[in-house]
Order: structure tokens, then C-alpha cells, then sequence
């Protein structure tokens, strides 16, 4: 499995998974071509306490490479939010977390792994505000 995710990170170097619709219709300039159609997409927004701290940031950090650990994930993305003046962008968030499982079995799994609760449990003081978006 590292290995695949190795490939897909790679493969996937520059490109932003938040345009995954784009990356269902048309193949990247290699020939390769990612279906992420059918894929349960898994996106969680966090709200820190404390986003302007580096040593909070490094921290929640941690605590994402952590969680991204876990077999069942097929794909993953985090980031900070991007500041932006366009009304329809809410940056108001501190970090996007963007994780694609196979199907909906494998992210209830995912839901009670132990790595899964021991980040909520361990990094879960850092956030004030957690928002979370699933889809087929």
C-alpha cells in the first residue's frame, strides 16, 4: 500500500483534488487517466483555536500525517485555506482535510480505525469548529 500511495501522490503533484470533476472527464497530459466516479469523498474542514500559533499548526499537522496512515484511504489532501476576495470562496476555515475511500464500507471503518479516534482523542484541542461534507 505504500507503494500505491507513493505512486498517487506523485501522479498527482500539482494537481488539486478539489477539482476532481476535472480529473474524471479528462486524462492528464501523460495519458493517465484517475476515476475518482463512485469514490466516497470524505472532506472535513477545521477551524483552529489558535491558526496564527506555528507551534499549533506543526502540531495539527502531525496530527493529519497521522491520520492519513490509515490502509482504507484510497487518496488524500489537506491544506490551509486560501484567502480569497471572491464572495462565493469562504476562506474562513484554517485546514481543508480531503480523503477518498473506495466505498462507503471503507470509510466506516476508517470512522472507528484506532488511529482515527486516537487523533480526535490526542489533536481534538487544537479545533474549535469542525464542518464535514461526504458524497458518493
Amino acid at each position: 500500500m505504500k507503494n500505491r500511495r507513493s505512486f498517487l501522490k506523485k501522479s498527482l503533484a500539482g494537481a488539486s483534488l478539489l477539482a476532481a470533476p476535472q480529473l474524471i472527464h479528462s486524462a492528464p497530459a501523460n495519458g493517465m487517466q484517475i476515476a475518482l466516479k463512485g469514490s466516497f469523498m470524505h472532506q472535513v474542514y477545521f477551524w483552529l483555536k489558535h491558526p496564527e500559533k506555528p507551534a499549533d499548526c506543526k502540531r495539527f499537522e502531525e496530527g493529519l500525517q497521522l491520520l492519513v496512515s490509515i490502509s482504507e484511504i484510497k487518496m488524500y489532501h489537506w491544506g490551509k485555506a486560501v484567502a480569497s476576495n471572491r464572495e462565493v470562496v469562504d476562506d474562513s476555515f484554517s485546514y481543508s482535510y480531503l480523503v477518498v475511500f473506495d466505498n462507503p464500507a471503507d470509510q466506516e471503518t476508517y470512522q472507528t480505525h484506532p488511529t482515527h479516534l486516537k487523533f480526535i482523542e490526542e489533536y481534538g484541542d487544537l479545533w474549535e469548529k469542525v464542518i464535514v461534507y461526504d458524497a458518493l
